[in-house]
């Protein structure tokens, strides 16, 4: 795996980086997710704001369905068209569209591009170490602090197992 550059010179200060200066990562999952990003913010010696520039692949759709209970997230599209899944509803973006999903909003949200073209956004917001995203079509909570994943189900009571 080739190494991602990062910004920081001798000095140890963190000087301006040009987007494609940054590797790509691709995730797929089967012919339903395609996706690509550049996380600058690490490149750039970010630590408590996430920046990526993100291109959602035609026909595809970004990620699953999900919210964040500690992280509050901004979409701003740049290029091309996507559909934004927020909850039930669904919703147009094209360049120039933002949309700000608040943490603890439980409602899940995930773009598709339903066109023949690439569309490109820039996402950011909040990098918490500590983050819980809920996945509401699959029941998944990921505990990030942890670096674990449960089933939503699997829920007890505040006194279950102890003796009386």
């Amino acid at each position: 795996m080739t190494e991602q550059p990062t910004s920081r010179n001798e000095e140890g200060v963190f000087e301006p980086v040009h987007e494609d200066q940054v590797l790509w990562t691709e995730i797929s999952k089967g012919t339903r997710f395609g996706m690509r990003f550049r996380a600058l913010s690490r490149i750039g010696g970010g630590t408590h704001v996430g920046v990526a520039v993100e291109e959602l692949l035609p026909g595809k759709q970004s990620n699953l369905l999900h919210y964040h209970l500690l992280e509050e997230e901004h979409i701003y599209m740049l290029d091309g068209e996507a559909t934004l899944l927020l909850g039930e509803r669904r919703y147009p973006l094209r360049a120039g569209s933002y949309v700000c999903f608040p943490a603890g909003q439980a409602v899940g949200h995930c773009l598709i591009n339903h066109t023949d073209k690439v569309c490109r956004y820039l996402v950011f917001g909040e990098d918490n170490p500590h983050d819980v995203a809920v996945f509401p079509n699959t029941g998944r909570v990921s505990v990030r602090l942890m670096g674990e994943a449960y089933r939503r189900s699997a829920t007890m009571s505040y006194w279950e197992g102890e003796e009386e």
